[in-house]
This record gives structure tokens, sequence and C-alpha cells, in this order.
């Protein structure tokens, strides 16, 4: 039995809420700047707002991702003993 594709799902599902997390951040920052920029800075806000929508769905999804990995790995091992 091959651990390495769960081990591997593991790896890519932490990537990417480490990437949704970072996104996130960028998205927050564009929403504080814009804010302070100008008094035409709402209008600039709609695409760091839907981009923190998809940060939250990406982590969300990498989560699930990850405990969907780590049960195939908790099972794997659950069958080896």
């Amino acid at each position: 039995m091959k651990v390495d594709s769960s081990s591997n799902s593991l790896t890519q599902a932490i990537l990417g809420i480490q990437r949704g997390q970072q996104s996130l951040n960028k998205h927050a920052s564009e929403i504080a700047s814009a804010s302070q920029m100008s008094p035409g800075g709402a209008s600039d806000m709609a695409k760091p707002l839907v981009g923190l929508t998809q940060d939250q769905l990406q982590v969300e999804a990498s989560a699930k991702v990850a405990k969907t990995a780590a049960k195939m790995i908790g099972s794997l091992f659950d069958q080896k003993a």
C-alpha cells in the first residue's frame, strides 16, 4: 500500500491553506488602502471583497482535503496493523 499519494494530498492541502491565507492578507491590505486613498475608494473595493470570499472558499476546500487525506492515512495504518 502506498501512502505517498495520501501524503502528497496532505501536503497540497496545506499549501492550499497557506496560499489562501496569503491571498487573504493581500486582499485585506487592498481594502484597507482603498478606503484611505480616496472618496471613490469604495468602488475599488469590489475585487478585493470578492477575493476575500474566494480565499475563504479556498481555505475551506483545502481543509476538507487535508481532513480526508489524514483519514486515508489513518485507514491505511489501521489496515497495515
